[in-house]
This record gives C-alpha cells, structure tokens and sequence, in this order.
C-alpha cells in the first residue's frame, strides 16, 4: 500500500531528473529552442525502445530500477533476477507506454513490444483473473522463497511479510493490468487479450460484495493475519483507491466492451453498487466520516497493517468526498452530495491542533472512533524480528515512511460541492460517461502522457501544458550510447543477508526509513548511483509522443 506508486501520482511528479551527457550541438540546439524532426524523435523512441526490450525485460516483464550490470534489480522491494513487478511503474505502466508510441506512430515495434509485456503479465495473472504486486517467471517455489528471505525482512512493508498465493487490487497492479489487456485486445482483436481481460473482468465482479465494496485481496485465504493480527485483505478498501480504480476499469469495459450498442448489465450493476458503498460506509453523526478500511458486514471502520489502527481517516475522508463529487457528475444523482456536508464539517472539527500546524500538515491522519482523538504512529526496535509499530496521542518521534498528519483542502472541496450542488442533474452529467450509449465512446488514445481517467475517453488526453521546445532534443542527446536515459536512483535498499536477529542493534530508528542492517526496506540514500529507470522511460518516451504530437 504505497501512496504513491500508481500510474497518476508518478505522471503528476513531473518530468524525470536524468543524468545528460549531450554534446555541444545539442546542447546548443536545445538552447535554441529547436524541436528535432520526426525521424530523429522515432529513432529515439525506437532505439530506447529496443534496450529495454533486449537488455532490461525479463520475459517480457519489468521491475522498477536496474543497475546497468544487471547486478541487482529493485521494484518496491529489491527483487529476484526472475522476477518482475505489477506495480506502477512495472510492466503495465511500461506497457501502457509501448501501447501510446504505437497510437502515435503506427511503428509496429512499440506494439510488439507492448504485446511482449501483457504476454509477461499474462503468465503471472492468477486463475481467477487479477495480479499480485509481483510475479516470477521462474516459478511459484522462486516467489516463495523470495518472499521467505527478502521479503519477509522488509520491516515497514507489512504486506510483503506473507505470501498469500492470491491477487490484490491495493496500488492499482491489478487496475493497470488489466486496463492493459484491455487495451491490447481492442487494438488488433488477438484472442489471448480477450481471454486476459474477460478474467480480469470476472475478478473485480467476482470480488465485489453484494453491498458493492471491494476487499484488498482476492480470493480470500485461510489464517492469512500476520504478526498477530487478524487478516485485514478480506475488508472493504478504500486505501489507494482502491474503489476508484476498479470503477474506473469497469466504465472503461462497458464501452470498450459494448455489442451492437448494448452494455454488460453486470458490469453496469458492479458500477452502481461500487459506488453505493460510498454513502452506505459513511458513518453516522457525530463522525460522518469513512476509515481507510470497513468491516463487510457493520461497515464500521477497521485496522490494517500495524501502521494503520482501526480508526477514521482524514484523507481518506476527503478523497472519498472528492469521489462522491464525481458520482454524482456521472450520475445526476443527489444521494451522492447529501451528506457531504457532514463530512467536510467533520475534517474541519478535526484540524491539526494550533501547535502542531505545519506545511502539508491540516490534518492528523488517524482519528478514534467516538472520540475525535488523534493517534499518531511510532515504531520500537531495529527490525522485523524485534522491532514493533504501535499508535499513541504523542505528535513526537513519529515514523517518516508513513504519514501521520495529512494535508487536504476542504475549501476546494466546498467549493466544487457548491458548484455542483447548484447545477440540475442533466448540466452536471454532461458528457458522463455512464449517460452515454454504450459502445459510441472509446478509450483515451494516449495512457500515459497524463493523470487520465473516464472523462478522457474519447480524446487524445495529451498533457495540458506543454514540454518546454528543447524537451525533445535534451532527451535525445541524453540517450545514452547503450540507447538507456540515466537516472539517478535516489532510493536503495540493503541486501539480503539472512534472518533479522531477534536482539535490537546499535543505532535509533524510530525515525528513519530502514532500521539495521538487516532489514531489507528501501531508504532514501546521500549517494544516487546511475540505474535504468522504467519511471524515467515512461516520462521521456510520453515527452517525445508530444513531441511528435506537436
């Protein structure tokens, strides 16, 4: 549950830092504001195209970062030579990016290319049709023993500690692989694609409950709580959007998908449901406000990993707003708007208190249920094995890796409830997608240039502002002789090096982002070293499409 590792947050980060190397006409041309021409921008593409495909894929997959020996590969976690990574930015988001050099040349080695990674996610999808963060090529007994070693001593990344043999929808892994397969199948109808995103389909309908909420993971699995804990995958998500992203996926299905004009009843019910969960987990004064996850059947708020207490969430308090917001544009309907009152009223009873007020800061994060009280999060100890995170009123000494105070603008929010509450039903679903006759919109022509979503359908969904003129000809001049742009890659983590021990090492970690020298977390490090960077590739290939573009 990474806050930000999905495709929207990476392409909102702005362009990717990358290590230049240019000559001085180049860099001269950049100076002088000249765009290089078509076929010099192909070139490019193609031959970035053609590293990462030849000398980066593994079976066809990505991880996140490699070195340029190949002698260590990350995703979230460091990763197995074998395996590849399902999280944005791994082999969707990469091949999403194929997909979008293709819709904007016709160069049918992007789409080759593109094809090779839903291939890679097709061999790791499970049977009932989603994706785990992660699969390997070498085989389950190679994942498990990844997960038994390094994995498992990745102290602050709880929902790496077990291997549970099913698939999830947290970071939207499951979302972006299947918006890939069904973009691969609407592209050249090659049956293979059809059978991928049919099961992807059957997985977001299979797992949602009849109340219309959506469990972290799928299927359910027996003992499946770690360090004590009861499983917290089998509640109703909202954390990462989970919600959002399904819903997101099945509007896009049900025009893609469409026959002779005629939507999935199924798919169109799943949608409504979907987003019925929203006002019927909103809990009742004097806390009209929603957790980050909710029990299935009182719909009360519940924990998760020992970093997230059975509490209220404040973002995901205002995210779920911002939701509503949207329903209500798709829909007309005002059961959406309601009681939203209620909830912004609530975020602002909850503020951080006067001392504790600092940037990005409005809110505490955690806030009990019955008390308004916030909690705050600390760890004790060095690592897996004897290390421990725990939930307090102290705003001191607090964690970095996880957020215990939030930011979010309610007036902005108050602002766009007024503006919708004072427009009828038919001005506010405008070009809805959920109005329109299934079948006559099509997907966004581009996946990755932008934060898309469902109002993008039917366009190109190019980025608002364009790169500044010597974009095009920095990223050329930048791509290296092996036809790779170096990144620097700003985090690392420490090698596997066997069991945490169980007594506590030297050292005060309550606030860093890794504890000893065992565990296996990734940390921001002083000293970047150069690596290939699927996040950069991502950035620079979306840069040159608008290039092209004009």
């Amino acid at each position: 549950m990474t806050a930000s590792m999905s495709r929207r947050s990476l392409l909102a980060a702005g362009a990717a830092a990358t290590f230049v190397a240019a000559s001085a006409p180049a860099l001269a041309q950049t100076a002088a504001g000249a765009t290089p021409d078509r076929a010099a921008i192909l070139a490019a593409m193609k031959r970035a195209t053609a590293f990462m495909t030849d000398e980066v894929a593994v079976g066809g997959g990505y991880v996140w970062n490699v070195l340029p020996d190949k002698s260590r590969r990350w995703g979230e976690i460091e990763a197995n030579p074998t395996m590849i990574w399902v999280q944005p930015p791994g082999t969707a988001t990469v091949g999403h990016a194929y997909l979008d050099a293709y819709h904007a040349t016709g160069d049918e080695q992007f789409y080759a290319a593109a094809a090779a990674a839903a291939d890679a996610l097709i061999s790791i999808q499970h049977p009932r049709g989603g994706w785990n963060y992660v699969g390997d090529t070498a085989g389950e007994e190679s994942l498990k023993q990844w997960y038994g070693t390094v994995a498992a001593n990745a102290w602050r990344l709880e929902e790496f500690h077990r291997y549970y043999g099913n698939a999830t929808f947290d970071d939207a892994g499951t979302a972006e692989a299947s918006q890939l397969m069904l973009r691969m199948w609407l592209e050249k109808r090659e049956p293979r694609f059809k059978v991928a995103v049919d099961k992807a389909i059957a997985f977001v309908l299979d797992s949602q409950y009849a109340n219309g909420g959506w469990p972290q993971r799928f299927p359910f699995v027996e003992n499946g709580g770690a360090h004590g804990h009861a499983d917290y995958t089998p509640y109703i998500t909202f954390n990462d959007d989970v919600a959002g992203e399904n819903l997101e996926f099945l509007i896009y299905a049900y025009h893609g998908l469409a026959n002779r004009n005629r939507g999935d009843a199924r798919i169109l019910d799943a949608i409504n449901r979907g987003m019925d969960i929203f006002v019927k987990t909103q809990q009742p004064q004097p806390q009209p406000a929603w957790g980050l996850q909710h029990f299935p059947d009182t719909l009360k708020p519940a924990g998760a990993r020992t970093i997230e207490p059975q509490a209220f969430a404040t973002h995901a308090t205002g995210t779920n707003i911002k939701s509503m917001l949207g329903f209500y544009r798709l829909t007309g309907d005002r059961k959406y708007l309601e009681r939203l009152p209620e909830a912004l009223d609530w975020l602002d009873q909850v503020k951080t208190p006067q001392n504790l007020i600092a940037p990005g800061r409005t809110h505490p994060t955690f806030i009990l249920e019955g008390s308004n009280t916030p909690v705050y999060i600390h760890r004790k100890g060095s690592n897996i094995a004897n290390g421990s995170y725990y939930a307090d009123a102290n705003p001191n000494n607090l964690i970095v890796h996880y957020g215990s105070f939030r930011s979010i603008d309610t007036a902005a929010l108050r602002q766009e409830l007024a503006q919708l509450t004072a427009m009828t039903p038919e001005q506010a679903t405008h070009n809805s997608p959920l109005k329109a006759r299934p079948g006559s919109l099509n997907l966004p022509k581009y996946f990755t240039l932008q934060d898309v979503d469902v109002w993008d359908m039917s366009t190109d969904a190019r980025k608002a502002a364009a790169a500044h003129p010597g974009r095009a000809a920095e990223l050329i001049s930048s791509l290296n002789a092996r036809g790779y742009w170096p990144t620097p890659m700003t985090t690392t983590s420490n090698p596997y090096r066997g069991p945490s021990p169980k007594e506590v090492t030297g050292g005060e970690y309550q606030t860093t982002r890794v504890g000893d020298l065992w565990d296996t977390s990734p940390y921001q490090t002083d000293f970047p070293v150069e690596a290939i960077s699927t996040q950069a590739f991502i950035r620079n290939m979306g840069d040159l499409i608008e290039a092209l573009e004009g």
